[in-house]
């Protein structure tokens, strides 16, 4: 069985960090965002997984090489020289997706995280015999996504509507799919979109059946969602795997630390904190509701927030940082200064105090 990542562009969203790595190579949950799709995939069966991509192929390839082995997944790349949408990418793929088996293939956008119930998608799909199947979630904030609208006791899409301006139901396309290769053959090689010109034809054929998404669902494609994403994805892991979250007098709720990193007496952490490998927190230190990524330092009587440390970076002594601050890879922030919401571009030293939300270049 195969799968197809949409990987995308440049992942302006979530620059500062996507000037360092592509977008699907950030840490989330101590380990890149894509690896978490891929790790779901090889548990479901796929045996080898095509990125669609269009910014830094090579990045990505040299960095998956290695998970390659260590999953026992094959891995390659299809390289897009122009933006094609979320359905052209599908048709540059063909000769890889459509093989001689007829199986179904997933299809996922590289920046959703959810539980990935990929199994029993695949008995749905089994059981309705359509063309196309989709997982939705309801939310609670309809109109900035697809809004799909079903038939409550078989799941078959009534109608697709692309970002409604009236209220047509509250679920929406969670982003993952599983398609009969015949779909490739309603898709031409060009920018294309899947949501606003592929479904709605196969909606009025009556082959679209949708899946109702058990468990959380994030697209983590910019910051607030990000940290939104961590505590649902925390809180899933606390269900299912506890063992694996940090416990002890100095945690609050739900922290998972990467065993390498170093933890000095009196901090206070969490919740929904996640410490990547190599990290250093000095004592005294207070965390919540932040990712601390690969080789970060945090200085003593550091207060942190509601924010991302990129690589490599190092918050000075008794330093605040809070409210949506991102660092970017390697930054210093100096003693005593204070960031409310800074974006600071990678390799900055911060001397002065970030009052309100800007960029520092």
């Amino acid at each position: 069985m195969k799968a197809l990542i949409l990987v995308g562009g440049f992942g302006t969203r979530l620059r500062p960090l996507t000037l360092s790595f592509p977008k699907p190579l950030v840490d989330f949950a101590n380990k890149p965002m894509i690896l978490h799709q891929i790790e779901a995939l090889k548990a479901t069966g796929v045996t080898e997984v095509v990125l669609a991509i269009s910014y830094q192929p090579e990045v990505m390839l040299n960095f998956l090489k290695d998970f390659e082995s260590k999953l026992g997944i094959k891995i390659t790349c299809s390289q897009e020289t122009e933006p094609l949408g979320t359905a052209g990418p599908l048709a540059l793929a063909r000769d890889i997706l459509a093989d001689k088996s007829g199986e179904p293939f997933f299809v996922l956008n590289s920046d959703v995280i959810s539980e990935y119930p990929l199994k029993e998608m695949i008995a749905f799909h089994k059981s309705h015999r359509g063309e196309a199947s989709m997982l939705v979630t309801k939310v609670d904030e309809p109109s900035k996504y697809g809004v799909v609208v079903t038939e409550e006791s078989t799941g078959k899409v009534e109608r697709y509507v692309e970002k409604p301006k009236i209220f047509v139901g509250n679920k929406i396309n969670a982003g993952i799919y599983l398609l009969n290769p015949s779909v490739l053959d309603r898709i031409e090689l060009k920018p294309t979109s899947i949501e606003k010109e592929i479904f709605p034809k196969i909606v009025s054929e009556n082959q679209l059946y949708a899946m109702v998404l058990p468990g959380y669902w994030m697209d983590i494609g910019q910051p607030k969602d990000y940290i939104t994403g961590l505590r649902l994805y925390l809180d899933s892991l606390r269900m299912k795997s506890p063992s694996m979250l940090a416990s002890g007098a100095h945690i609050i709720g739900n922290v998972l630390v990467d065993e390498s990193a170093e933890i000095s007496d009196g901090c206070l952490i969490g919740p929904d904190v996640a410490i990547g490998p190599g990290c250093v927190i000095e004592s005294g230190v207070r965390l919540s509701q932040s990712t601390i990524m690969r080789g970060v330092r945090i200085k003593e009587h550091a207060c942190i927030s509601s924010s991302i440390i990129g690589w490599h970076s190092t918050v000075g002594r008794w330093a605040r940082v809070e409210n949506m601050t991102i660092l970017g890879e390697g930054v210093h922030v100096c003693d005593e200064i204070y960031s409310n919401g800074g974006v600071v571009l990678p390799h900055k030293e911060i001397k002065a105090s970030i009052l309100k939300p800007e960029i520092i270049m």
